[in-house]
């Protein structure tokens, strides 16, 4: 059994091309296009990920309001406090106007000469600035999600590539937390290894969580340390990002030689996964792909629906520049996955006071079916054998 501390020594900063300033520019002339047949003359983007997506920004949300106009004439008019103006201009990818407002001024009575008719707003601006785009004279306010949300669903190669490598560094991390754990040693020192192998890789960190026994059954962990101990379920889960795209994984395994109970659970949770990855289909629908892991799962004695023991949430989640976006893998949801979207199969079964089993992937949707970033999780007892 391999050292954590040793095997961080194997991790070492990796490469990949970033988003090219065309590719920048094309999502814009894809945006005002569908912007034209909308009717809409004024896209607000906050300093949210979709700002990142169309000009390749990161700012992050104040409460300074700090974005930028698209204009479906062609315009892109960047908002910026005076104060933030020079590190704004040195971080620019795509060339625009620049509209400041001093601290004692209202940004507003610039933003309102440069706003008419309909206008679409980011769905992460904050309340009071769509307050006040809403009091704007003249205008009219609608979401931008469908525009904004709909377009950033569907990935393109570029981005397709940087997920891939953020995935085969966290797959690597996962690989040797499995190696390196020992008996007693505590969730968080396991967190801040991923960490760390993250950080040595070149990637930006976002999240760990190890989960041991008893606390594997709850989605979202236990808000008290655990100790690992000779046959104990373990589950882990970690993420990081790479130029602004995450990875996303977890693995479920037994940490010495599992019970038939734990195998079974393992087994059922496995083929739920296979459903749900064999229901990933062209015309499959977010619906129809949730509905195979319930169904396995049901079969296998579990649920129905939501119930637990069984699976308490959505199937999966979109996921790009947010950690978690469109498309939704969840019942009562129609949208129909398309080449270029990117999503997670992860249906975990929860049995509440025992444990728990999640085997999370990423997979991205192709013309012949979906195609995951990472090998599948292979046994209970090796996990990583394929």
């Amino acid at each position: 059994m391999r050292n954590l501390d040793k095997a961080l020594q194997d991790f070492t900063p990796v490469s990949c091309p970033t988003i090219s300033d065309e590719e920048y520019s094309f999502r814009l002339a894809c945006l005002r296009k569908a912007m034209l047949s909308e009717r809409v003359s004024t896209v607000w983007l906050d300093a949210s990920a979709s700002l990142t997506y169309y000009c390749g920004l990161q700012l992050g949300l104040s409460e300074r309001i700090h974005g930028a106009l698209v204009k479906a004439d062609g315009r892109l008019i960047y908002v910026t406090p005076q104060f933030e103006r020079p590190k704004l201009e040195s971080l620019l990818r795509i060339p625009g106007e620049i509209l400041v407002w001093e601290e004692d001024e209202d940004p507003f009575e610039g933003i309102d000469r440069n706003v008419s008719g309909h206008i679409a707003l980011d769905p992460a601006a904050p309340f009071r600035f769509a307050d006040r785009f809403q009091k704007v004279p003249g205008v009219s306010v609608q979401s931008a999600e469908n525009l904004v949300l709909g377009q950033r669903a569907v990935k393109s190669a570029a981005e397709i590539a940087i997920m891939q490598v953020a995935m085969d560094v966290s797959y690597r991390v996962h690989k040797a937390v499995h190696a390196g754990l020992q008996d007693g040693i505590s969730a968080r020192e396991v967190c801040e290894f991923i960490s760390a192998a993250h950080r040595a890789s070149g990637l930006d960190h976002v999240f760990a969580a190890a989960q041991f026994a008893e606390a594997t059954a709850y989605p979202h962990g236990v808000p008290y340390e655990q100790r690992l101990s000779r046959g104990d379920l373990v589950l882990i889960d970690l993420g990081a990002r790479l130029h602004g795209y995450h990875s996303d994984i977890t693995r479920s395994y037994a940490f010495g030689r599992p019970t038939d109970r734990q195998r079974f659970l393992w087994n059922c949770e496995k083929a739920a996964h296979a459903a749900a990855m064999a229901a990933v289909t062209p015309g499959a629908t977010c619906r129809s792909v949730d509905q195979a892991a319930r169904s396995s799962l049901k079969q296998a004695g579990f649920g129905p629906g939501y119930a637990v023991p069984g699976l308490p949430h959505r199937t999966g989640h979109g996921i790009g520049l947010e950690l978690h976006e469109r498309p939704w893998i969840v019942g009562g949801d129609d949208t129909v996955l398309v080449p270029g979207m990117c999503f997670s199969i992860e249906p975990m079964l929860c049995v509440y006071g025992e444990g728990g089993v999640r085997l999370e992937d990423i997979v991205y949707m192709t013309e012949t079916g979906g195609r995951s970033f990472c090998p599948p999780a292979a046994e209970i007892d090796a996990p990583f054998d394929h």
